[in-house]
């Protein structure tokens, strides 16, 4: 049913994009600097481009920016999280030598089979 469900959403999606990229085909020049700094630095870079590519490339941009900007925020939390992990599996194997250590063993086959129930 959840499967059904988000493929419907996905296909609505994909409805929706489509219907932005064909209202807005028309072309728009997109420059790398405005025209008087261009005009002094030499960098007149410009190509014209539909005007769904720019809002699409915008987004996935934002997107991508986004992503990597919390990855970055996130590595406190993601290394205390592993010194953790870290510290509780020395301390788990401690914990079972300590057993091992304090266990006294039965002397009596009897008394290890009753033990074992």
């Amino acid at each position: 049913m959840i499967r059904y469900l988000r493929l419907i959403f996905i296909g609505l999606v994909g409805l929706c994009l489509l219907t932005v990229a064909l209202a807005n085909r028309g072309l728009v020049s997109v420059r790398l600097l405005p025209e008087d700094m261009a005009s002094l630095t030499g960098l007149t870079w410009a190509m014209e481009l539909p005007l769904f590519l720019v809002i699409f490339g915008g987004i996935i941009a934002g997107i991508l920016i986004g992503f990597v900007w919390e990855w970055f925020r996130e590595y406190g939390h993601r290394a205390t999280a592993s010194q953790k992990s870290r510290e509780v599996t020395r301390l788990e194997r401690e914990l079972a030598v300590l057993k091992d250590a304090t266990s006294v063993p039965p002397k009596d086959d009897v008394l290890a089979l009753l033990e074992k129930r």
